[in-house]
């Protein structure tokens, strides 16, 4: 079976996640996975639940953010970078509309009533 090469960063308290890889307020590391493996594939490979990350990047693409985290099957590549912040990691809240999205994200900010802009997240 072919695998890939993914290059993960993992900030604040995720960090844990990347055992050796851990430099206490990062740790970044190559995860080998198999060809067409998923968001969720990388997340159990990590042991990491979805709800412990907040904003996730794939590629400098928002890909997932609290409350919405819809790229768990989004189909990683080889060479893909993948950025996870903890989920208290605040992000501009006026630059949601203009960043780059994966596809996914694209599709569930436009179908929300509210297109994802929060000022709080429920469960």
């Amino acid at each position: 079976m072919r695998e890939i090469a993914v290059d993960v960063w993992l900030y604040g308290t995720l960090a844990r996640y990347g055992g050796d890889a851990d430099q206490g307020g990062f740790a970044n590391f190559q995860v080998r996975l198999p060809e067409d493996s998923t968001m969720a594939d990388l997340l159990a490979f990590l042991g990491m639940a979805t709800e412990e990350r907040g904003i996730t990047f794939i590629n400098g693409q928002l890909s997932a953010m609290p409350g919405l985290q819809r790229d768990l099957g989004h189909i990683l590549r080889d060479g893909d970078r993948v950025g996870i912040f903890h989920p208290k990691s605040m992000w501009p809240f006026q630059y949601r509309h203009g960043a780059a999205m994966v596809d996914e994200m694209a599709r569930a900010m436009a179908a929300e009533e509210d297109h994802g802009l929060h000022h709080t997240y429920r469960k």
